[in-house]
């Protein structure tokens, strides 16, 4: 896209997108770039053109990737396109995948407006009578949310999962609180209660029964069982003092969000004061610099920060920051039975939003290695290769004889960043063979796999009594349509 330097481009609403994620006007980026705003209020109406030298300013100005200008949302838009149309309510329908390209690119909203009414239909037919017992309340101003859990995930994603406002109020809480890591509980604890009244007490399991952390407002106590471990426990102060300090700028991303019901709206709150523990616990620049300087130890970082491997884990998603970009990883978290409670991304792998994970992952593994850290490179139907780690990780251990809760961690990156992590040292990346795995059963035309649960939907089945394949399905190479 670079190389030629008289190709002209109509990408505007990616130049919008990039302009919004950067926080910036139209007037500010057109200082940036040396060009009139009203130049580039005709490049995002797709009325003008981007030339080359115009992205390579662009890139060369905010830090920027032309790799990652050309594909980061509309990969991800696209795939999940195709997710949706390959639905069988859609079989009657051939939409060819370059008109779905070409709405991921030029129609954003469109595509994330399909996402919102196919993940209100599959919860429809999940619970039809939940869903309509909601929709009729909607004449007394009830707005109706398909799933509040993956509406807030949206929201996550369409931030790339950074909050530039709350990494600054974390970076400045750190900076009065100017403790070594070591030091923050008692930090965080003596800012809680002197500044808010609040007290921080650890109690006993029989105490708290099934609960973890409880604010009792009214005696203006922080409660947090003994069961969690430190990391933990530094973790929820941050995240009682971000509810305590960060409501402004809660409000103000909310309102940036839309119109939200309350169960989303709370959950979205939630999220957003994790992610500032988060940040409060591992501040961005000194973060980001530790994370280059470790080649991205995972146990490292940990042990430097006093933070969790899943908390480590889940910050690594959030270096997306212009001028200062770590690497984009994604990450998933899923328990033994391949349920996915986690998924966060600032880069482009195609997270299914409506099924499970690809038993050939390695995730999966882990749990019969629980000591050990997993590493594979993995192959996507369409060629892209990315590096994956995977670990299983405990939470806060349970009371006998209630099983221990133990979930898998797994992080990754397109493989063109491999290279920069300690985990590929000694790997050929050029040639390690990928292992081949689908988005998910439903979703993968690959065949002649052992590992099938379902056949993919996009083709027909195929039955024969007399023959027994590896796959327990087998089904035709014809698209359905």
């Amino acid at each position: 896209m670079a190389s030629d330097q008289g190709k002209k481009l109509f990408v505007g609403p990616r130049f919008r997108r990039i302009r919004q994620q950067l926080g910036l006007s139209q007037t500010q980026i057109a200082e940036g770039l040396g060009i009139s705003p009203s130049y580039v209020n005709l490049i995002e109406r797709n009325q003008r053109p981007v030339t080359a030298q115009i992205l390579l300013r662009l890139a060369e100005s905010y830090d920027l990737d032309l790799r990652d200008l050309a594909t980061a949302d509309e990969d991800r838009f696209f795939a999940e396109l195709n997710e949706i149309f390959a639905d069988p309510l859609f079989r009657q329908i051939d939409i060819p995948k370059q008109e779905l390209r070409d709405l991921a690119e030029l129609c954003p909203g469109v595509t994330h407006a399909l996402q919102r009414l196919y993940a209100a239909y599959t919860e429809a037919r999940r619970g039809e009578t939940l869903v309509a017992a909601q929709m009729a309340d909607r004449n007394e101003g009830a707005r109706f949310e398909a799933n509040p859990i993956e509406r807030v995930r949206d929201l996550i994603e369409a931030n790339r999962n950074y909050f530039a406002e709350l990494e600054q109020a974390a970076e400045t809480l750190r900076d009065e609180l100017n403790v070594p890591a070591e030091e923050l509980y008692a930090a965080l604890a003596a800012r809680l209660r002197e500044k808010h009244a609040i007290v921080s007490r650890i109690m006993p399991v029989d105490v708290m029964r099934e609960t973890l952390r409880r604010f009792d407002r009214h005696r203006r106590q922080l409660l947090i069982s003994e069961l969690i471990d430190a990391p933990g426990r530094t973790f929820q102060l941050a995240f009682q003092l971000g509810m305590a300090e960060c409501g402004p700028h809660f409000e103000s991303i909310l309102a940036r969000a839309g119109a939200l019901d309350d169960t989303a709206r709370r959950l979205y709150r939630i999220t957003l004061a994790n992610y500032f523990a988060a940040a409060v616990m591992m501040p961005y620049p000194v973060f980001l610099a530790a994370a280059e300087a470790l080649n991205y130890d995972i146990h490292v970082l940990a042990q430097r920060f006093q933070a969790g491997y899943e908390q480590v884990c889940h910050r690594l998603t959030t270096l997306s920051r212009p001028n200062a970009r770590g690497i984009p990883f994604f990450m998933l978290r899923v328990d033994n039975a391949g349920n996915v409670s986690k998924r966060f991304s600032s880069g482009t792998f195609p997270f299914s939003k409506f099924g499970g994970t690809c038993p050939l992952w390695n995730v999966h593994s882990t749990f019969d290695t629980p000591d050990r850290l997993l590493r594979q490179v993995i192959e996507l139907p369409d060629g892209t290769r990315y590096f994956s780690i995977a670990q299983a990780v405990r939470r806060p251990v349970a009371l006998h004889p209630y099983p221990q809760p133990r979930f898998a961690i797994a992080l990754g990156c397109e493989i063109r960043h491999a290279s920069r992590l300690a985990y590929a040292a000694g790997m050929n990346l050029e040639t390690t063979e990928g292992t081949p795995i689908g988005v998910n059963c439903r979703l993968c035309e690959r065949e002649n796999c052992a590992q099938r649960a379902e056949p993919p939907i996009t083709r027909s089945l195929i039955l024969d009594e007399t023959t027994r394949r590896v796959s327990s399905f087998a089904f035709s190479n014809a698209r359905e349509l």
